[in-house]
């Protein structure tokens, strides 16, 4: 791309880098462990005065049914997080998408009175009541991923940036295929009526018309494997020549693969979405149509976890000014290629 369209996302990309330096913070401030090789938002740096043991933090975890790669990466995470300190005391409640179960179980933890509590929402605004009942109670909540429909509901939110992910894979296709004003482009979204999807489509648009492209095709699959089998398929049939593609994510990307196989196709460069395991191998293995991928970190209940145990005990991030842990933290959503996908595979879910 020109300098003068790159110009624009330059401008849009300056908050968020901001903000998402306060996730590496989390990750940076708060480990036991020294700095490891890897580079994703769960890899360890130089411990500080907050690794020092202090008073025993309680903490309730609450979580969807890992149904998916990404989330049973969500709660590997969490309650490997834990394990990295001697003070926290961790329950994780049995992963749900019975929106009344998931309220039982943060009414248990209240209850219980723990020191804090941890929860992806299976339904943002469906669990806000009871999350503002803990709040009320003095248990801060660490709401994760889907946000609450109150501000109130949680003392402090962990997110990752799907209107990011979107962007950063525009940017990749216009960066390989870019100079083509006449290039195809091709997506494969998620579920189109969840506002991530859309946001995520949002932001890919907007990347490519920053240098003269849009989405020339577009199909909606499940997250599944056979969805997304199943998507493609009609995708490739419907478009006889793609020149870029990317696809929401990685666990449904395995039968994306497998019906570009199937259709034979390899004309195309694809970029993937979330991150898993499986999907950076192939992208090391370098003979695939799947040349990237973008990470959509499945460490956020992990860095939830730190946030809890900092508030618990009434401490900071340490590099922070600011005496408070932030009430927001948006993680980056970096783009991984053959040259720097050692950097991540070793944190990477497997799907």
């Amino acid at each position: 791309m020109s300098a003068t369209r790159q110009r624009p996302y330059r401008r849009l990309m300056s908050t968020a880098v901001a903000v998402a330096g306060a996730g590496v913070l989390v990750a940076g401030c708060t480990s036991n462990e020294p700095e490891s090789s890897g580079s994703d938002g769960g890899g360890n740096a130089v411990a500080s005065s907050n690794d020092e043991t202090g008073d025993t933090v309680r903490i309730g975890f609450s979580a969807p049914a890992a149904d998916h790669g990404w989330m049973a990466g969500i709660t590997e995470a969490a309650r490997a997080e834990a394990e990295n300190y001697e003070d926290v005391e961790l329950t994780v409640a049995e992963g749900t998408n019975d929106v009344s179960t998931q309220i039982s179980q943060v009414e248990t933890f209240i209850n219980e009175g723990v020191d804090a509590i941890v929860l992806l929402p299976f339904d943002g605004a469906a669990m806000t009541p009871v999350a503002l009942q803990a709040m009320e109670a003095g248990i801060p909540v660490i709401n994760v991923d889907r946000e609450f429909n109150s501000p109130f509901a949680a003392r402090a939110t962990i997110l990752g940036d799907n209107y990011g992910m979107g962007v950063s894979a525009g940017t990749y296709v216009c960066e390989q295929v870019g100079d083509n004003p006449d290039a195809v482009v091709a997506e494969i979204a998620g579920i189109d009526s969840l506002p991530l999807t859309q946001d995520r489509s949002q932001g890919f648009a907007d990347a490519l018309a920053d240098c003269g492209l849009d989405v020339d095709n577009r199909v909606a699959a499940d997250f599944t494997v056979q969805g997304g089998e199943e998507a493609a398929a009609n995708l490739l049939q419907a478009a006889p020549q793609i020149d870029a593609l990317w696809n929401h994510d990685d666990d449904q990307g395995v039968g994306v693969l497998a019906a570009i196989e199937n259709a034979g196709r390899d004309e195309f460069v694809m970029v993937g979405g979330a991150g898993s395991a499986n999907a950076m191998r192939t992208i090391q293995e370098g003979d695939s149509v799947l040349q990237a991928t973008v990470i959509y970190p499945h460490t956020q209940a992990a860095d939830g976890i730190a946030l809890a145990r900092l508030i618990a005990q009434g401490k900071s991030l340490s590099d922070l000014v600011s005496r408070e842990v932030p009430r927001e933290i948006v993680l980056n959503a970096p783009v991984v290629t053959a040259e720097n996908v050692d950097d991540y595979i070793g944190n990477a879910f497997e799907s």
